[in-house]
């Protein structure tokens, strides 16, 4: 059954970024392996009750959003913004109503990249009673009120809200809020609801509770944090029933390195049990050096040539040394890089091809070291950190041609390298293979890219 009104999601995205200090408009920039307004479109794109979506984008960067919005079958337009936020509403109204005699219309911030869909289906029935919607959250901190340098109110905070978006009007409302704002010489507003609140004080707008975490992201700082949010929620929406994960992998093509022992051999086992095409590779195992250039393509060519495709490649190795750098070797320190970087990297770079024809993705390895670097592990842990910086960048590069790449940080596991660096350990205290192998798989059948994935024992 059709709905009577249309919902239509408006994206604001005419901000410029001056308080991040950027080279581009805010939105553009990247978090996560997709810019921020990738992130916040893709979340009205998947919701079931938005109808449709337009996007007012800064002037003069409508070609870079085009590269980004083709994808999005609900984008019915892309235009250049006003001069300012309420200039810029004043242009999405215009152009729907044009379009429609009512509907009801989200506007919401481009930089606000984590809405729920639960805000989103408050908002709309919240609709079928009022007129104007508006979303908030308690403030945690007191709010004072100032003239010059000096305090002159603190009032209640029991009573205050921070506001954010989207907020939600019928066409007609908003409207005619503006037609009368437009009349007034010294209007003046930061946000719709306001100009609804002054123009129409006698239309009630009710208020959906936020969230947390539907920040914005206007300064530094905010990118920082954004990009943490984004590590926790890929946790969180990485668990998946047998069923989906044996959809997603029966019969397609998995390449691990290093998959003779640890958790290369663990991830091999998992994909065989989902009926995914599994090729193992190591230096044990069919004398496969993953530091060589040469025998990484020699196995990816094999896989391809047995089975036609590769949609998934794995680089488990690893070598843990363990000393202060004066005591190392030349010769130890070229091994160590060559294994815990220049693989990675040859790997990457060798599987992108054959990647881009199926769609698929990488997965790479780091360590908790590589945030911070340690005693004795400073090859190790600044490897680990490239890593993580090398997946930061390929996801950027590749999105494009829609290839993923990811990266696993698990937690100390029990495996045969920990074991010949450290002896025996109490097995309580290290995280089982198995689990990393589970938690790589959903990586693998996930839509997450340039994305540290955190592994931890429950």
């Amino acid at each position: 059954m059709s709905r009577e009104l249309k919902n239509v999601a408006v994206i604001l995205a005419g901000g410029i970024g001056e308080r991040m200090r950027a080279s581009m408009p805010k939105q553009l920039l990247k978090i996560a392996g997709k810019s921020i307004i990738d992130h916040t479109l893709s979340v009205f794109q998947t919701n079931d009750q938005i109808d449709e979506v337009i996007v007012l984008m800064t002037p003069g960067y409508l070609d870079k959003l085009k590269i980004i919005t083709d994808k999005y079958d609900k984008i019915s337009i892309v235009m250049d913004g006003g001069a300012t936020r309420n200039e810029t509403s004043k242009k999405a109204i215009e152009y729907l109503s044009g379009q429609y005699d009512e509907c009801n219309i989200l506007f919401h911030d481009a930089v606000r990249p984590f809405l729920s869909d639960r805000i989103i289906g408050d908002c709309i029935e919240a609709l079928k009673k009022y007129r104007a919607v508006d979303v908030a959250i308690p403030s945690s901190d007191t709010i004072i009120e100032v003239s010059g340098d000096e305090i002159v109110d603190i009032p209640d905070r029991s009573k205050l809200r921070r506001g954010q978006t989207p907020q939600a009007f019928k066409l007609s409302t908003i409207r005619q809020a503006y037609e009368l704002a437009d009349k007034d010489p010294n209007f003046k507003a930061t946000d719709d609801c306001s100009v609804v609140l002054k123009y129409l004080p006698k239309e009630k707008i009710y208020v959906v509770e936020g969230s947390e975490n539907n920040m914005k992201v206007t300064q530094p700082v905010d990118a920082f944090i954004a990009d943490k949010l984004f590590q926790i929620s890929s946790r969180d929406n990485l668990e998946l029933d047998e069923a989906s994960r044996k959809r997603w992998l029966q019969g397609k093509t998995m390449v691990v390195f290093g998959g003779s022992k640890g958790i290369g051999l663990e991830i091999a086992k998992l994909g065989e049990e989902y009926q995914c095409n599994v090729f193992s590779f190591s230096r044990t195992l069919n004398y496969t050096n993953v530091t060589r250039e040469d025998d990484i393509k020699r196995a990816l060519a094999e896989a391809q040539a047995k089975t036609g495709r590769i949609d998934f490649v794995i680089d488990t190795a690893g070598e843990l040394t363990i000393s202060p750098l004066c005591k190392l070797s030349v010769e130890q320190i070229e091994d160590s890089i060559k294994v815990n970087y220049l693989a990675p990297v040859l790997v990457a770079k060798n599987s992108f091809e054959y990647l881009k024809q199926t769609g698929g993705e990488v997965v790479l390895f780091t360590s908790s070291s590589y945030t911070r670097g340690r005693s004795d592990y400073s090859l190790y842990s600044s490897s680990k950190a490239a890593t993580v910086n090398l997946v930061q960048a390929l996801a950027e590069e590749w999105i494009v041609d829609n290839v993923r790449i990811n990266c696993i940080n698990p937690e100390r596991t029990a495996t045969l390298m920990r074991t010949n660096a450290f002896g025996n350990e109490d097995k309580n205290t290290l995280l089982d293979p198995k689990v990393v192998a589970k938690a790589t798989i959903d990586t693998l059948v996930s839509s997450l890219t340039g994305q540290v994935i955190d592994v931890r024992r429950s």
